[in-house]
């Protein structure tokens, strides 16, 4: 019985932290398409999110891209040596790069700069009771921390998954080329990825970005706002932000997958 009561107690925790993010994610958005919910302070705060968490990783986004593209073509050559199907190239690179591999790393690359920062943030204003001078000021917490928070981190992993997959696709045809498994010609190679374009493919981008990206903001700012005492309760605030946000970031993954190709 202590045992199945354990596991009950951290099931109905789960649960409770569940429905907190969905009531964070609904209630911005309910205020997001509201005009007067974006004063000069908002408004400068999504900018300032915008430019943190879209402009500034930019460089390593790219380098990652780069690199996952020279690593895809690399693992597929042996196949498309064997099979002599150079036209493969592009739908491959679609397969993985597109539709799994894109959303995936630049999720994972926005947790751990952009969610672990958002986490810490919150929480240290939280210990100190900057939160509590916000409110006293007549400055909404959830208007003024959450909102452009959410929808800035959202927008920027969208537009960084654009760029990561044109970036891989280039590097993953001047790959191809290297290693004879692609057309020399980019028109054969532009026409390869085209055809394998499915319509499903754009509202699996979109899911696999929008989504994760406002769960990981919603998760960082409810695990920065549970630090209350100390400033020990930050890191903790933090590593429990990263763990989550991976784990929901891997589940709306899934079942988006399922849902869209199967």
């Amino acid at each position: 019985m202590s045992l199945l009561g354990t596991i009950g107690r951290k099931t109905l925790d789960q649960l409770h932290s569940a429905v907190q993010v969905f009531a964070v994610l609904g209630s911005i958005l309910l205020q997001a398409r509201r005009p007067r919910h974006w004063p000069r302070t908002t408004r400068s705060v999504f900018a300032r999110q915008l430019l943190f968490t879209g402009v500034e990783a930019l460089p390593f986004v790219t380098l990652v891209a780069l690199l996952a593209g020279v690593s895809v073509v690399a693992q597929a050559q042996v196949w498309l040596g064997r099979l002599g199907q150079s036209g493969m190239l592009g739908p491959v690179l679609i397969a993985v790069i597109l539709r799994e591999v894109a959303p995936l790393l630049v999720n994972v690359v926005i947790i751990g700069r952009s969610g672990t920062a958002i986490a810490v943030e919150l929480a240290n204003m939280h210990v100190f009771g900057e939160i509590r001078v916000l409110e006293s000021q007549g400055l909404d917490p959830l208007l003024y921390l959450a909102m452009p928070r959410a929808l800035a981190m959202a927008l920027s992993v969208f537009c960084l998954t654009i760029w990561f997959t044109l970036a891989a696709f280039a590097s993953g045809y001047a790959c191809g080329i290297l290693f004879g498994a692609g057309a020399a010609d980019p028109m054969v190679f532009a026409d390869a990825v085209l055809k394998g374009l499915r319509p499903a493919d754009l509202g699996n981008l979109l899911a696999k970005t929008l989504l994760p990206g406002l769960f990981t903001a919603a998760i960082c700012i409810l695990e920065g706002l549970r630090a209350r005492y100390s400033i020990t309760e930050v890191p903790q605030a933090a590593t429990r932000a990263v763990v989550r946000s991976i784990a929901a970031l891997f589940i709306l993954s899934a079942v988006v997958s399922v849902l869209t190709y199967v």
